[in-house]
């Protein structure tokens, strides 16, 4: 898995690519953690490049939203492969989240 996280004017952009499972989620979850400790309204999460998420992924997902809606900030998703807009809107995800077709219509939103 690859992380890059980048300052934008509104927030911060998070690219992800690879796996989010039970072997790596805590360094995701550690990456997460470190945004956190700056003030942050925003997250857009690219997940063009996410190819499979486990359970433990989906977790640290939604205790990342519980945070940005704690602090009244958005966590907003975009770009997901099929496969995994599948698991999202199988487990019911898809309601929980705001999930959107690219960076201009999460930004637009």
């Amino acid at each position: 898995m690859n992380i890059k996280t980048q300052k934008t004017s509104d927030g911060v952009l998070v690219q992800v690519e690879g796996r989010i499972d039970t072997t790596n989620y805590n360094e995701f979850e550690t990456a997460m953690n470190e945004i956190f400790k700056e003030d942050v309204n925003q997250i857009y999460l690219d997940c063009s490049g996410l190819n499979y998420i486990s359970s433990s992924g989906l977790r640290i997902f939604l205790t990342i939203q519980k945070k940005m809606m704690g602090l009244g900030g958005k966590f907003k998703l975009f770009a997901m492969q099929p496969a995994i807009k599948e698991i999202f809107d199988i487990s019911g995800f898809s309601s929980i989240f705001s999930i959107y077709a690219d960076i201009d219509a999460a930004k637009q939103a």
